[in-house]
């Protein structure tokens, strides 16, 4: 028996990393869907402004989650630009990051954003329940969060996902 107990644990233990790997958090439920977007005021990135949860009740807009040192956020950042283009109303918040190296990031590009708020110690990004950057987060009129998406905007995750549902909470009354 004490001969194959390390033979256990080794296989046990292949079992734990397996799932630990395999687990992917971009597709954990977030415990946010159809409840109120937490109250929150943080200053703008510049500095200068504020940006409220009650600014982007209201109306459909999208929160996204990111930070100047996150690769996959510069990659998603053409999308967001493109949907900012058409109209799409899009709140950015810096999480954990640094005021400069925000304002830098955003300074050498276009920003999608109608507002940014700084994130600095992460309090706004964990009432949401962000678990990395980037996340986007989709909300309606009555500033209830209706969706979730954990890791970087696409084409396609807009095509098939974000804008037939704002499409449809547009239509609501």
């Amino acid at each position: 028996m004490s001969r194959f107990l390390p033979l256990a644990l080794f296989v046990a233990l292949l079992v734990v990393l397996s799932f630990a790997l395999t687990n992917n958090p971009g597709k954990m439920p977030s415990m946010l869907i159809d409840k109120a977007l937490p109250g929150f005021t943080l200053t703008a990135v510049d500095g200068e402004r504020e940006l409220t949860s009650g600014e982007i009740a209201g109306q459909v807009a999208l929160v996204n989650v990111f930070a100047s040192w996150c690769p996959v956020c510069r990659q998603e950042h053409s999308v967001l630009d493109e949907l900012a283009e058409k109209g799409v109303r899009i709140y950015g918040i810096d999480w954990k990051d640094t005021r400069q190296a925000a304002q830098r990031w955003l300074g050498s590009r276009h920003s999608p954003y109608v507002q940014t708020g700084f994130d600095e110690s992460g309090r706004v990004g964990l009432d949401l329940g962000v678990t990395g950057v980037p996340e986007t987060f989709l909300v309606d009129r009555s500033g209830r969060v209706r969706y979730r998406h954990a890791g970087a905007m696409t084409e396609e995750a807009w095509r098939e996902v974000f804008e037939p549902l704002i499409r449809s909470f547009r239509s609501e009354p």
